[in-house]
């Protein structure tokens, strides 16, 4: 709404209940802890599976070829050029688009099933591959747009342009927090071993048109989590409560005299930062964390900033309560010399992938945390660039590619949705990544459809007007 419109509005209402002669308190009961109107759109719509969602997004786009979606029959068609009939003239990336063939490249990694799921694994995931039966792998996966930035940005807020609230911004606008001493939205970045070009934006965790109290915190790597927390020098903890507690009065005249609700969003974000100088150092000294922990995650469960350190900071957060936490790991983006590539990014994250869900689990957690891994989009059966006996690229894929799901509202232990044989394209059971995120908010128990907002006159929501929920994989 406009800060015009609300300000009169605001007026009405306060006119309305002074002449009845009710107090703010009475004003304050209609409200909701956020200070919005309480209407339907509010979550939870019916009983969640899930009370929280740990998103561990591989930015770049992880090749389903070599890790999941085991293709035998390619060898036999080794560099002979991919059929007309299967790309379907597809547009092409820039970086492939004036190569004169398409030679097709079988990975060169060995798959074994594993679990009595008989799940498909390549022998870059070893840890993984014995969570089996605890995740279910949707193959199946699709989206609208075949270059890095819009496809994120489409993942994430429904929309290929920015501008709109990220997921987490909707989960944390809909169900609120349960802890009053840290966001309800926490996004952590790492990059892989091989380097990761491809930028991340805060706007990927922001609040777009939402109230900002409901965007996203970027935990950065090192001793200090969130910049400018600490007290400056020579500033005392009274003087910091002190100083607070005056400029929080400046804004609830500046509140009452304007009606923008951006004012009272200041407010509250002045006061979570306040009582985040006590809450963040205790939720990253890692001390009192057995050695077990670290030798589960991984050798680099030590070092601050690597994706095994940010696994342990997500169990930590899921045990204080924390309803969103996003993880991103930058460096899949292989579009040359893609054996040597992903062998180093795929241990970054295998191990630590794997126990988190095990860590969940024998905590009790998994049951009512929900896990999501998987990128942007899938990468090409053909080769980019020249393709050798040990070498190839891999370009962009949008058409097909595999996440996989576990814990809170998930069956575990399937497999849906099927690719052809040269993993191009969909032949059975196509989930769009509007799908994927109507189940995210219906394990959460969030009806995708109800929970809106107006903006600019109209009511948005995560999934637009599209999203159907994938209703085979809900326990």
């Amino acid at each position: 709404m406009n800060p015009c419109d609300e300000h009169n509005l605001m007026l009405t209402r306060r006119s309305f209940f002074g002449q009845l002669g009710l107090g703010t308190a009475a004003l304050a009961s209609l409200l909701n802890e956020n200070g919005f109107s309480q209407s339907q759109s509010i979550a939870p719509h019916f009983a969640p599976k899930a009370k929280r969602v740990i998103y561990l997004f591989q930015a770049g786009g992880p090749s389903q070829l070599d890790l999941f979606d085991y293709k035998p029959g390619l060898e036999k068609l080794r560099a002979q050029n991919l059929p007309d009939s299967v790309r379907g003239g597809q547009r092409l990336t820039g970086m492939s688009a004036h190569q004169t063939s398409f030679p097709t490249a079988p990975s060169l990694y060995k798959f074994a099933q594993h679990g009595q799921s008989g799940a498909w694994f390549s022998e870059l995931l070893p840890h993984m591959s014995k969570i089996a039966d605890d995740v279910t792998f949707i193959k199946s996966m699709h989206t609208e747009q075949i270059n890095h930035d819009p496809a994120v940005t489409f993942a994430l807020t429904g929309f290929q342009l920015a501008g709109r609230p990220s997921m987490g911004s909707w989960v944390s606008y809909g169900l609120g927090s349960e802890n009053k001493d840290l966001p309800a939205f926490i996004a952590m970045i790492s990059i892989g071993r091989n380097g990761g070009d491809q930028p991340l934006y805060d706007r990927l965790w922001g609040s777009g048109f939402l109230p900002s109290q409901f965007q996203g915190v970027k935990f950065h790597n090192g001793a200090d989590p969130v910049l400018y927390l600490s007290n400056p020098p020579g500033i005392s903890k009274g003087a910091r409560r002190q100083f607070l507690d005056d400029l929080a009065e400046m804004n609830q005249l500046n509140a009452k005299e304007y009606g923008d609700p951006e004012i009272t969003a200041r407010i509250a974000q002045y006061e979570m930062a306040y009582r985040m100088q006590s809450s963040v150092p205790e939720l990253t000294d890692l001390s009192k964390e057995p050695d077990k922990t670290f030798e589960r995650y991984g050798p680099d469960a030590k070092t601050p900033g690597t994706f095994a350190a940010n696994c342990i900071l997500a169990r930590r957060l899921a045990e204080r309560g924390v309803r969103f936490i996003q993880l991103f790991h930058r460096g899949w983006d292989h579009h040359g010399a893609l054996p040597k590539n992903i062998s180093k990014v795929a241990p970054d994250v295998d191990q630590p992938s794997a126990a988190l869900i095990q860590d969940l689990k024998e905590r009790g957690m998994l049951d009512d945390t929900l896990v999501i891994w998987g990128g942007e989009f899938g990468r090409t059966v053909y080769s980019q660039g020249k393709l050798t006996a040990d070498d190839y690229g891999r370009d962009h894929h949008p058409r097909c590619f595999t996440v996989w799901l576990a814990g809170g509202g998930i069956k575990p232990g399937l497999t849906i949705g099927e690719t052809d044989d040269f993993s191009y394209n969909i032949v059975r059971d196509p989930v769009h990544v509007h799908d994927l995120n109507a189940t995210i908010m219906q394990c959460l128990g969030v009806d995708h459809t109800r929970l809106t907002y107006k903006f600019q006159g109209r009511y948005y929501r995560l999934t637009d007007v599209h999203g159907e929920v994938v209703k085979q994989i809900l326990a």
